[in-house]
């Protein structure tokens, strides 16, 4: 059962989805991402949140969607359909032409509010204390700036957590929402958190309250791209990305007991970054684990190589032969560098090799993660892909193809 103190109301606990029940309810993040599939229970299950919150007396709601047109049939109905479902509308005051829906207990609210309207953003207060907590629904169609503006709205003095939660259907991996919060995000776990940021993702199957035919419509979904976001609830890629074989995970467990490192350099110093890259390559089961990182603009030579040194030891590092002097000055630097033998189709032919495998990014490597899922393959003016990679934000990607350069030599698999 859930217990309301303020007005010693019970709720039967089987009116939430368990999962949301278990990693939404009482959860105190700052930053709150809920994300997945289609009928999730995503919305569902803030609504029910949000209307006991301010019943509770200790919160005042700002909801936002890109555009205010889309509130009323959205946000606001969500809203109201929570408070009659949990048989509470003798409790709340709703007042559909503005947009704000009052507890006649305690006098906090909900309001609501299109990023549209930005003068308007910038004066909405609630009549009794500060807004708590900013919840953007379908976050995918904000832009950055306006949503690190709604967060600077949550300041003044609260009793409770501020709180920004953000929901939506994931879309491409290119998203700003993508880099700015799943640093943290591991494949193979359903809910994570960290440094006050919290990320849950669901689907269909985590929402109890769908029909037969809600199901079926989703599990028959035919195109790839949406199946993939609306039934599995993914991020989805780009017809032109070059490796999709790749997936996030904390292996620190089992890193210990990695013993075929390989180790990369791809030079750079202001317009492109200087590139590290460390990996351990299990040849038997074709996985490659992308273990540590370094990416720094403006680094001179003396200054890099402490880092890469502290990070390889004495094995061998092997960088691009472009610059045969840096190479030179890392060896007197103490560092077991070896020119690269680039030559015609070496591109191809790493890419290649690296497709085979199966990719697994350690989640502290977040600038090896960004390169990966935007590496692209060139596209005509109708939109057909090329076989020719975009020489661009590829640096760790290459210093990668440098350092497994003799495994692709010595490969059988590989034709």
């Amino acid at each position: 059962m859930v217990k309301n103190m303020a007005i010693n109301l019970n709720i039967n606990s089987n009116v939430f989805n368990p999962i949301y029940l278990k990693h939404q309810l009482n959860n105190n993040n700052r930053y709150q991402i809920y994300y997945g599939g289609s009928s999730s229970g995503k919305s569902f299950s803030l609504a029910q949140r949000t209307v006991l919150d301010v019943l509770k007396g200790n919160r005042n709601y700002l909801i936002v969607r890109n555009v205010q047109s889309t509130i009323k049939r959205s946000c606001l109905n969500e809203i109201t359909k929570a408070i009659s479902n949990l048989k509470m509308s003798g409790y709340f005051d709703v007042n559909k032409t503005d947009m704000i829906i009052t507890c006649k207990l305690n006098k906090k609210q909900i309001l609501f509010c299109g990023l549209d309207d930005p003068e308007k953003i910038k004066s909405i207060t609630p009549i009794d204390g500060v807004i708590t907590d900013i919840w953007v629904e379908e976050a995918t169609e904000t832009d950055y700036k306006a949503v690190k503006q709604l967060d600077k709205r949550l300041r003044g003095m609260s009793k409770v957590t501020k709180r920004l939660t953000l929901s939506f259907n994931p879309i491409l991996k290119d998203h700003w929402l993508y880099k700015e919060y799943f640093s943290i995000w591991e494949d193979d776990k359903q809910y994570v958190e960290k440094d006050n940021i919290s990320i849950l993702k669901t689907t269909y199957k985590d929402n109890k309250f769908l029909t037969k035919d809600d199901i079926l419509a989703l599990e028959n979904e035919t195109d790839k791209y949406y199946y993939e976001v609306y039934t599995l609830g993914n991020w989805g890629v780009l017809g032109a990305v070059i490796f999709k074989n790749w997936k996030v995970k904390d292996f620190s467990d089992i890193e210990k007991t990695f013993d075929n490192h390989r180790h990369g350099v791809d030079w750079g110093f202001a317009d492109d970054p200087f590139a590290y890259v460390k990996s351990h390559y299990d040849k038997t089961r074709k996985k490659l684990y992308i273990c540590d990182e370094i990416e720094a603009v403006g680094l001179l030579n003396e200054e890099s190589a402490p880092k890469v040194k502290e990070k390889s030891g004495t094995s061998r590092v092997i960088c691009d032969s472009a610059e045969p002097k840096s190479i030179a000055e890392y060896k007197k630097l103490k560092v077991n560098a070896k020119s690269a033998n680039k030559g015609p189709g070496s591109i191809e032919y790493g890419i290649k090799f690296l497709q085979g495998l199966e990719i697994i990014i350690h989640s502290r490597c977040q600038n090896f993660k960004n390169e990966i899922s935007k590496y692209k393959y060139k596209e005509d003016k109708n939109g057909n892909i090329l076989p020719i990679p975009i020489d661009k934000d590829n640096h760790l990607i290459d210093a990668l193809r440098y350092s497994l350069e003799d495994d692709m030599k010595n490969s059988k698999w590989l034709v």
